[in-house]
């Protein structure tokens, strides 16, 4: 039998609908970053019971694990996310990033040997705030990783989306407390240094690039109207096209809450929350490949490239693209005008149109596997570059 034939008969109609009952669930039970006991547990009995060898807490992350099947040359790890946002649940479908995973890697497993493959399911928790990946990698759970890739929902598909650097800061101003009606000016006011601090962001946006991004929340405005604030804290992103340009634009708002610190007399504390993530790297052919595999199941992929540029987010697939060959695709899910990162785009997550791409995802995804191992010359690059990286300790 073909291998690709092989792979889509292996999702038959049961297992069809154990992956969509399998996004569903997680997305019927959101749990946020680090803390995704449920949809680990979930993912990891899957697997199991499709005869993956299974270990959890992997990386001393208690919600990470990895599942591999097959023993071929060529080591291709699909990355499962299953982390919610908090407040709106997943508005950004990872309840169908882990199924379409999932669904993939056991296509994929039933002709891994017959083709040279062998496959790892990465779970990795807390995407959204916590840059899972980042720390899995440094503890060495791609190790050993060819190609990685996977599939992310969004109104629309797109084979090697625009995704940017990265980076989250925790910023602590600590004034003095006072009666803010009798004693005033005994009083270091710390919301003042925040909200100085913030129109100097604002200010700041005429003069950054139009790739740059700054945004955040206060997490902490004080305590009682009629107290002088003693502690002010929010929660700052900040991002551009590449870790370069990051470093550039972080430095300016640095200065901008040390200017409301100067301002007032409070003392500021900013500390980074996670690594940065990196810019995402998409393996040209690779990606070719997943776009071709995609099409044959009617997929197809409008222009929107300009859109995309304007709309970027970002990944911690990003600092994995920078070591493996990677691939990152939009697959879509008929949201517009509901687009990610709203509620109204995590009720998209679990409609028919999102189920379809659960299996539309997992099907491209495990084709383009079988393709890695069967492409001569790609499988040979992907093993030389492995070799070559591994020669320099990188």
């Amino acid at each position: 039998m073909d291998a690709k034939a092989g792979a889509r008969e292996r999702l038959d109609a049961a297992t069809r609908e154990q992956l969509v009952d399998l996004s569903h669930r997680i997305h019927a039970h959101p749990e946020v970053g680090f803390e995704e006991e449920r949809a680990c547990r979930w993912l990891g009995d899957a697997l199991a019971d499709a005869g993956f060898r299974v270990e959890t807490g992997i990386g001393e992350l208690p919600t990470a694990f990895i599942a591999r099947m097959g023993s071929g040359p060529l080591h291709v790890a699909l990355c499962a996310e299953y982390d919610c946002l908090p407040g709106i649940g997943h508005a950004c479908g990872h309840n169908m990033i882990a199924a379409i995973s999932v669904g993939a890697a056991i296509a994929a497993a039933r002709v891994a040997d017959d083709v040279g493959l062998t496959i790892t399911v990465v779970g990795t928790p807390n995407e959204e705030s916590g840059g899972g990946k980042i720390l899995l990698l440094d503890r060495g759970a791609f190790a050993g990783v060819h190609a990685a890739m996977m599939v992310h929902p969004a109104p629309l598909d797109a084979v090697d989306p625009p995704l940017i650097a990265f980076e989250q800061l925790d910023v602590r101003f600590l004034g003095k407390s006072a009666h803010a009606s009798a004693f005033p000016e005994l009083g270091v006011n710390a919301a003042d240094a925040l909200t100085i601090a913030q129109t100097a962001i604002g200010l700041l946006r005429q003069h950054i690039h139009v790739t740059d991004r700054v945004h955040g929340i206060c997490t902490k405005g004080g305590d009682a109207p009629n107290v002088i604030p003693a502690e002010t804290r929010a929660h700052y992103i900040v991002r551009a096209r590449t870790l370069d340009e990051l470093g550039e634009i972080r430095g300016k708002v640095l200065r901008c809450f040390e200017a409301g610190a100067l301002a007032t007399g409070a003392t500021a504390d900013i500390r980074p929350l996670s690594e940065p993530y990196a810019e995402m790297h998409h393996e040209a052919e690779m990606a070719a490949l997943y776009e071709r595999n995609a099409a044959t199941l009617g997929r197809t992929f409008p222009d929107i490239r300009a859109i995309l540029e304007r709309a970027s987010g970002s990944t911690d697939m990003g600092n994995v693209s920078l070591r493996i060959p990677s691939i990152h695709p939009f697959i879509g899910v008929d949201s517009l005008p509901a687009v990610n990162h709203q509620p109204e785009f995590a009720a998209h997550c679990a409609t028919p149109a999102a189920d379809r791409a659960v299996i539309d995802g997992a099907l491209a995804a495990a084709w383009t596997a079988i393709d890695l191992a069967t492409t001569p010359t790609l499988r040979e690059r992907l093993l030389q570059r492995s070799a070559a990286l591994a020669t320099d300790g990188g």
